[in-house]
C-alpha cells in the first residue's frame, strides 16, 4: 500500500494545519501507525514532514523498523533504491553527530553554570504559600490569577492539588 502525507500552511487544502515543528500532529501519527511492512510512505517534500533533522531521522527510523520505504517526491529521496538508502544513512550519521554536539555543549554549559554557583531545576515552593494557594483555590472565592498574584505560586503548582 502507498500512504501519502501532506502538511500544508493554509486552511483551504488539508485538515491538518499544524506547524512542522510540532510533534503532536494527529494525522501524521495516525498515518505512521497504520503502515505495514513493505508499504511506501510518500511525502511531497521533507520540510512538510518535519522541520528538524532530529525529528526527520526519528520518523525515518520508525519507517525503517517497520520495513516501510520512504519517498520524498520533490527532494528525490527514495529508500527503495540503494542510492536513496545510502543518502538517508549519511543524513542519519550527520543527525547523530549534531545531537552529540548539542549534548556536549549542554553539559559544558551546565558545568559552567554550576561553577558560577547557579543551580538548575524548579525553584523551591514555600509550603505555607502553597497550602494557602490550595485553600484559596478550593474556596472558589478568588480567580486563579488573583491567587497567583496573592501567593506567588503558579497555577500549575496548586490547581491539581
Amino acid at each position: 500500500m502507498i500512504v501519502g502525507y501532506a502538511r500544508v500552511s493554509t486552511n483551504e487544502i488539508f485538515k491538518e494545519k499544524v506547524s512542522g515543528a510540532k510533534d503532536n500532529r494527529e494525522e501524521l501519527i495516525h498515518k505512521l501507525r497504520m503502515l505495514r511492512s513493505r508499504d511506501k510512505f510518500v511525502v511531497y517534500k521533507l520540510d512538510r514532514l518535519a522541520r528538524s533533522t532530529k525529528r526527520l531521522i526519528e520518523i525515518a527510523d520508525t519507517l525503517r523498523e517497520k520495513d516501510v520505504e520512504f519517498i520524498s517526491i520533490r527532494d528525490k529521496r527514495d529508500t527503495s533504491t540503494a542510492a536513496g538508502k545510502a543518502m538517508f544513512e549519511m543524513l542519519s550519521v550527520l543527525a547523530e553527530f549534531e545531537r552529540d554536539i548539542i549534548r556536549e555543549r549542554t553539559m559544558a554549559g551546565l558545568k559552567a553554570a554550576r561553577a558560577r554557583g547557579r543551580k538548575g531545576g524548579r525553584p523551591k515552593v514555600n509550603q505555607q504559600k502553597l497550602n494557602q494557594a490550595i485553600s484559596m483555590y478550593h474556596s472558589k472565592r478568588m480567580t486563579v490569577k488573583e491567587i497567583q498574584k496573592a501567593t506567588g505560586v503558579s497555577a500549575a503548582t496548586f490547581i491539581d492539588q
